[in-house]
């Protein structure tokens, strides 16, 4: 039995400049971060030559060829596994439609868990290229390559995306007590509504096409990232709040759909209390809401928001790993 632990991530700027549509012509660039909620992925022998995959429902089926489930198909595929095991997952937070990168996490969480099964170890590196093959390329997904770096790799990044389809991850190096203050002053609440990723992409990757304000849009939204990287190296903090609330802004001019009049009258709730700036976590329409607030504004921006439910979280410094064999 193998167990592997990938940690969910969370994106504070330039989301979506990770799209094919987009990097291939102007080169992406993301600021994000793993944080301590994870997916879990256990890898076992079966009895009989048979697959078993557990997840929100049970498939048992002859062959890995036969599976339903397109991720846990292409990946066994791809790793040449064809019977005799059994795979299941379970998640810190609801693992669908959050804006955490749930699928992504999953994905370079089960190849972790499948190569170790194998008797090999993979790099991060190789977890990253293979998650996006399998949901890019095999399964056809219309997403970016963002979540599956961050979920091989872990911890606090500025992860660049050049046009030739390359991805180069830059640990961000500044004092640890910059660190601290940062996630103290983080606050994340689930709205209760959970909603696929694909629609809102495909859309906004194709609005990347001959339409020039929306490139325009995400030009700016990769310069703030880039502007915040340089603050963060200088252990300053006193940019992200409005470069937050600017690419949010930015954002949802990208697509239809991306927010909503729940969506908004909470953002406003939030900034009206004291809240610096934020954003919808992922593509949007729902899943998690992120604020950076100050400590003493906290409590005001929590009664303001009394309706959501706060998830508190911390960064994590690891990417997926093994942490049961037996």
């Amino acid at each position: 039995m193998i167990i592997s632990q990938t940690p969910l991530r969370l994106s504070f700027l330039g989301g979506g400049s990770d799209l094919p549509s987009y990097y291939r012509r102007k080169g992406g660039a993301v600021l994000s971060t793993a944080i301590d909620k994870c997916v879990y992925v256990t890898v076992s022998r079966k009895f009989d030559d048979a697959v078993r995959v557990s997840y929100s429902r049970t498939e048992e089926v002859a062959t890995a060829a036969q599976v339903e489930h397109p991720i846990v198909r292409e990946a066994l595929g791809l790793l040449g596994i064809e019977g005799g095991i059994e795979i299941t997952s379970v998640a810190d937070i609801p693992a669908k439609g959050t804006g955490l990168g749930s699928s992504s996490t999953f994905t370079v969480g089960l190849l972790n868990a499948l190569h170790a099964y194998a008797g090999r170890h993979a790099s991060a590196e190789r977890l990253a290229e293979e998650s996006c093959d399998i949901e890019i390329s095999r399964c056809g997904e219309p997403i970016g390559k963002q979540d599956q770096y961050a979920a091989a790799f872990g911890g606090f990044n500025f992860i660049r995306f050049h046009a030739d389809d390359s991805v180069e991850v830059q640990k961000i190096l500044c004092r640890p007590e910059t660190l601290e203050e940062l996630q103290s002053m983080l606050m994340m609440f689930y709205t209760g509504i959970t909603r696929s990723a694909s629609a809102l992409l495909a859309e906004q990757s194709a609005n990347m096409v001959g339409e020039d304000e929306k490139v325009a849009a995400m030009d700016r939204m990769v310069a703030s990232a880039e502007s915040v990287l340089h603050d963060l190296q200088s252990n300053r903090l006193d940019t992200l709040g409005e470069a937050l609330d600017e690419s949010w802004q930015l954002k949802k001019s990208l697509a239809k759909g991306i927010s909503n009049s729940t969506i908004d009258e909470a953002y406003a709730a939030a900034r009206g209390a004291g809240a610096l700036g934020g954003k919808i976590l992922g593509a949007g329409g729902g899943g998690f809401l992120l604020f950076m607030v100050p400590r003493e504004k906290q409590e005001a921006v929590r009664r303001a928001l009394f309706g959501l439910r706060e998830t508190p979280f911390g960064f994590a410094r690891h990417g997926s790993r093994i942490i049961f064999v037996h």
